[in-house]
């Protein structure tokens, strides 16, 4: 549990009130409150002003109480939410309370960096639309764009006004995140999305940008995949493979086929217990969104269950479950060439470094956990409403599900046959 407690610090006379909040071995740090008071008026026991006459101890005690509680409060929730304590923290929770302006106000107004940092201070506090925090892999993403800003400031050593985001610093970081920092193109463009959404909110703060950030030429660089899925008859493959000399394929092949027919993430499906089993529908509230949704349990899950007298397959990690899929894939006999991308060893000088390459591979070496929900939406549109297979993806809008699905032109063709077919029986 934290505690806070107060003590006075230094030589001069009237002597600063330091702060010290501390949570077991994890959390130990002291900062200056900003206040200060009379040596003598110091109770080290009570850790507060003494009771006198010529001083107006009230004032201040009831400073210190307030600030107590509020460190306290902060603590409890930046403990939930990932936020980094820290001296700086304590600083500025300080500062916020007690209204005071941070040394670091001017340069958030100039400095690219500095105006990141607060916009992740802020985003950690910011509401959705929906009024739901900013989860913690928007946050953690967010970080990670500022800590390759601060190392491409670092490589080029100059430090990146607002101003400074043009075209000529769009060339130079896309470089060095893709050369240096060796990051794929869709990687590096999620960066430069972040960077572009910075320049707006530093825009609607009145603050000055180099409009630069607009230019079409100032664009987010991806290069688009065709991310695979299984058919209905690749996934018939996989359930009916003989793996019952291999414990820990059959146990990730059975987790597969449970993700493949739900349409959950990894995180949802791996989670699943005989609590989410209700007259045969799973009822799930998933990790990602808090969306509740309800899916019917399909045969072949029915079928691994009762192999299973009654229990889910073995609990797997999200690693090993990654690696033990591709291998029952390549039993399975899902051998098709694709086009994809997967991380490969390469040698740059003296060392080897992993890296998203692009190339045609066989289909089950690309197979992963993201195939599930994938094959899950592909399979099924065209044959359910699009509606019905949103309920139970978590798509928001029919836009992004259409994006999401991996549907191809002849498909498109073969139901547009389908259809013709049906009217002429009519």
């Amino acid at each position: 549990m934290a505690t806070v407690k107060y003590r006075i610090k230094g030589k001069a006379d009237p002597a600063s009130i330091y702060i010290r909040l501390r949570d077991g071995r994890e959390t130990d740090l002291e900062v200056s409150t900003g206040l200060k008071v009379p040596k003598k008026h110091w109770s080290s026991n009570k850790s507060l002003v003494k009771t006198v006459s010529d001083f107006d101890y009230a004032e201040t005690n009831s400073k210190l109480r307030k600030l107590e509680s509020f460190i306290i409060d902060q603590f409890n929730l930046g403990s939930t939410n990932g936020t980094s304590i820290d001296n700086i923290w304590l600083k500025n929770c300080i500062n916020a309370l007690f209204i005071r302006p941070n040394k670091n106000d001017a340069d958030s107004k100039t400095y690219l960096v500095a105006f990141t940092e607060a916009f992740i201070e802020e985003s950690k506090y910011r509401l959705t639309k929906k009024g739901t925090p900013l989860s913690d892999r928007v946050i953690k993403r967010y970080t990670s764009t500022k800590n390759h800003l601060i190392g491409f400031e670092e490589s080029s050593k100059a430090r990146l006004r607002l101003l400074d985001i043009n075209l000529k610093f769009h060339s130079r970081f896309v470089d060095y995140l893709s050369n240096k920092k060796h990051l794929n193109p869709n990687t590096v463009g999620r960066y430069i999305d972040d960077i572009k959404l910075f320049c707006r909110r530093a825009e609607s703060k009145g603050l000055k940008v180099n409009p630069e950030y607009k230019h079409p030429d100032f664009h987010s660089p991806s290069n688009k995949t065709k991310d695979i899925y299984l058919t209905v008859d690749e996934i018939n493959d996989v359930y009916n493979v003989d793996l019952s000399k291999k414990e820990m394929l059959d146990n990730a092949r059975d987790w597969f086929i449970i993700g493949l027919w739900t349409g959950l993430r990894i995180s949802d499906f791996l989670s699943l217990t005989k609590k989410n089993i209700e007259k045969g529908y799973f009822e799930v509230v998933t990790t990602k969104t808090s969306f509740p949704v309800i899916i019917p349990i399909h045969p072949q899950i029915e079928a691994i269950l009762k192999k299973r007298n009654g229990q889910f397959p073995r609990k797997i990690s999200h690693q090993k479950f990654n690696e033990y899929i591709k291998k029952v894939c390549e039993l399975a006999e899902i051998n098709d060439k694709v086009e994809g991308a997967k991380m490969v060893k390469i040698k740059k000088g003296k060392e080897k470094i992993s890296r998203k390459m692009f190339d045609v591979y066989y289909k089950h070496e690309l197979v992963s956990s993201h195939v599930c929900r994938r094959s899950f939406a592909t399979n099924h549109y065209g044959k359910l409403d699009t509606l019905t297979i949103m309920k139970i993806t978590g798509h928001q809008t029919e836009k992004q599900f259409l994006e999401y699905i991996k549907v191809t032109p002849k498909q498109h063709a073969d139901k547009l046959k389908s259809f013709w077919k049906e009217q002429e029986l009519k």
